[in-house]
């Protein structure tokens, strides 16, 4: 009954934990909502590893408002330390989480993450740190957590010894619809702790007539009834003890302590008749549950208390063989657990879909080893165990998978190399030469528009003068230079046209200088758009050539460096997955030869049963006679 109230104190933390950030239809940020995707099918590493991601390329932007995941930014912080949290990464679930609350944030913020902080603490059992985070709430707290935070307050101060500061706390949140049972179970539980016990009785008499329909609820409330039965029978109440006992479903997982527990409270108010009414439903059930077989030695003792001794017999006997059956189901069980079969079936795929597979395990055919370990599979500390090892052999599988990948990036750096390094050669020597005209063309452009810029200060119209004009004045040199100074008539007529047309020549230069500087300048500028586009071309063909070049030269040695860290990796996580496997292997048979132990005191029991009631049957029968 001590151990009781922590269960479902856990159990009642766990809802908290699978409330995950609001986000729905406002999702704007497809890589937040990718984590999330993943977060939400359990796949917790999947999750960490793209947030994480997405969260340092959002802080390394130079404007991160601009970003989609600004809208998200909260929760996001708030989410990668619950995933962690959820991955059992607590050390750094708790810096994730303090970072938010050490920054400037707004009050309601900071709140949540004081609260998501002390959740973490509380979980990692650092209370005093728990309770300092609690203290760093203060002004508005949101409505979606402020119950949770009482309420985890409440846990809090019943785990450090003080139960009646825990009914303060909870008796105001008894209204609750989604903390009902699991509030009106941890009350009755501090009540008592408190030395209360009447009105503990009463509030779990409360807390075991809630109505509830979801099976957490019914669980919780089955468990009520059960440690309600229990103090009643150890208060010498037994007909209130039977009550709440019956109450029990005989379904629920609680049930066969119900009736185990139900049929003492007859037989100790010497009811022995009444008594096998719930012991002869339970003895029927699972010979494996140690309630069970409790109740097949106390199914012939009540038949021995009421003088059927040849009936108490027959049970006996039937006790017997089924003990020396159970006896060697464990010796199986243990033979198997050190040939490595119980880890075998514990990894199996569905143990990742579905958390309640261990329960069922004892149906397989394969898997001996399960039939004594449902109570222990279903405690926290093996769970916890199983759970990091089952990430250990997912991270084993992850880092195989990595090194098969690396393996591929050779062989597809190879195929590059193959593809390019032939067709290089050719692409580098037509590059060079266009490289070399390109070089010339853009001098002399460069040359042209120096000299346009020039023009603007010291006008130069013969600059401009167009082809034709170009060759008429030469051909009016040439004439000049042929006629010499000769004074001839002939001589004299020829100068004088070749100086009008000079002079025609120098008019129409002089004249339209203007407009011809004009139009220079905006060709040039037509041409500074011919030559951009072909300098982006050239931009792109240096960029192709270069990433032609790195898609396959630089990676050999990050490469082999990743492949040495993998190996170390997986020789590591291999380590580890052998020292957790073998604990708990070992934990598995502790818990086996203890109840191997019982077993053979049982069978001890009834065997000397057996003989006193033929014995006493044989007696019976003479004094009948």
């Amino acid at each position: 009954m001590r151990r009781a109230p922590y269960l479902l104190i856990g159990l009642g933390l766990a809802l908290g934990l699978a409330v995950g950030p609001a986000v729905g239809a406002d999702l704007r940020d497809l890589y937040f909502g990718e984590a999330l995707y993943h977060a939400y099918q359990g796949q917790y590493f999947d999750a960490i590893q793209r947030l994480d991601t997405e969260l340092a390329l959002y802080h390394g932007l130079d404007e991160p408002r601009l970003d989609t995941l600004h809208y998200h930014i909260n929760d996001a912080e708030f989410s990668v330390g619950d995933f962690e949290l959820d991955y059992r990464m607590h050390q750094r679930a708790g810096r994730a989480v303090k970072a938010v609350l050490e920054g400037a944030v707004d009050e309601s913020v900071r709140n949540e993450a004081a609260y998501r902080l002390a959740r973490i603490q509380f979980q990692k059992d650092q209370l005093d740190d728990a309770l300092q985070a609690l203290a760093r709430i203060q002004g508005k707290v949101p409505e979606g957590i402020r119950d949770d935070v009482e309420f985890l307050r409440a846990n809090i101060d019943m785990a450090t010894g003080r139960p009646g500061q825990a009914v303060e706390v909870l008796k105001p949140l008894r209204n609750d619809a989604s903390l009902a049972g699991f509030i009106a179970y941890n009350l009755g539980i501090a009540l008592f702790q408190d030395g209360r016990s009447q009105d503990a009785i009463e509030q779990l008499d409360k807390a075991g007539s809630l109505a509830a329909g979801d099976p957490a609820g019914l669980a919780i409330r089955d468990k009520s009834n059960l440690v309600l039965g229990g103090m009643l029978f150890e208060s010498g109440d037994f007909e209130r003890a039977k009550r709440s006992l019956d109450r029990v479903r005989l379904e629920g997982p609680f049930s066969n302590q119900a009736l185990l527990r139900a049929g003492w409270a007859e037989a100790t108010a010497q009811r022995y008749d009444r008594a096998l009414v719930p012991w002869s439903l339970l003895v029927e059930r699972e010979p494996t549950d140690a309630a069970v077989q409790e109740a097949m030695l106390a199914v012939p003792h009540a038949y021995a208390t009421l003088n059927l001794h040849g009936r108490a017999a027959i049970m006996y006997g039937r006790a017997l063989e089924q003990f020396s059956k159970q006896i060697a189901r464990v010796d199986a069980s243990v033979a198997s657990i050190r040939e490595g079969r119980f880890l075998k079936a514990l990894i199996r795929e569905e143990s990742r879909e579905d958390e309640t597979w261990v329960i069922r395990l004892r149906s397989l055919p394969e898997a001996p080893e399960t039939y004594y370990l449902m109570e222990l599979m279903a405690s926290h500390d093996f769970q916890t165990a199983l759970h990091n090892y089952l990430d250990l052999e997912d991270l084993k599988a992850r880092l195989m998978a990595w090194r098969t990948s690396l393996d591929a990036f050779d062989d597809i750096i190879r195929l590059r190399r193959q593809n390019y390094e032939p067709l290089l050669p050719e692409a580098d020597a037509q590059f060079r030469e266009l490289d070399s005209r390109m070089h010339l063309r853009l001098e002399q452009r460069k040359h042209l528009g120096e000299r346009l810029r020039a023009m603007l200060t010291a006008p130069r119209p013969g600059d401009l003068a167009t082809a034709e004009e170009r060759m008429a004045g030469e051909r009016l040199a040439l004439i000049e230079k042929q006629l010499g100074n000769s004074r001839s008539p002939e001589s004299l007529a020829l100068r004088q046209r070749a100086a009008r047309l000079r002079g025609v020549l120098t008019w129409r230069l002089e004249t339209e200088y203007p407009e011809r500087l004009t139009a220079a300048h905006a060709h040039l500028k037509e041409l500074n758009a011919q030559v951009d586009a072909l300098t982006r071309q050239y931009d792109a063909f240096v960029r192709t050539r270069q990433a032609a070049t790195h898609s396959y030269v630089g990676y050999d040695a990050q490469i082999e460096r990743l492949r040495g860290s993998v190996a170390e990796a997986l020789q590591r996580v291999s380590s580890l997955m052998t020292q957790q496997g073998h604990m708990i292997e070992t934990v598995a048979i502790d818990q086996l030869l203890i109840r191997q132990e019982r077993l053979v005191t049982q069978q001890a029991e009834a065997r000397f049963a057996v003989a006193d009631s033929y014995d006493r049957a044989a007696r019976a029968g003479k004094g009948a006679e």
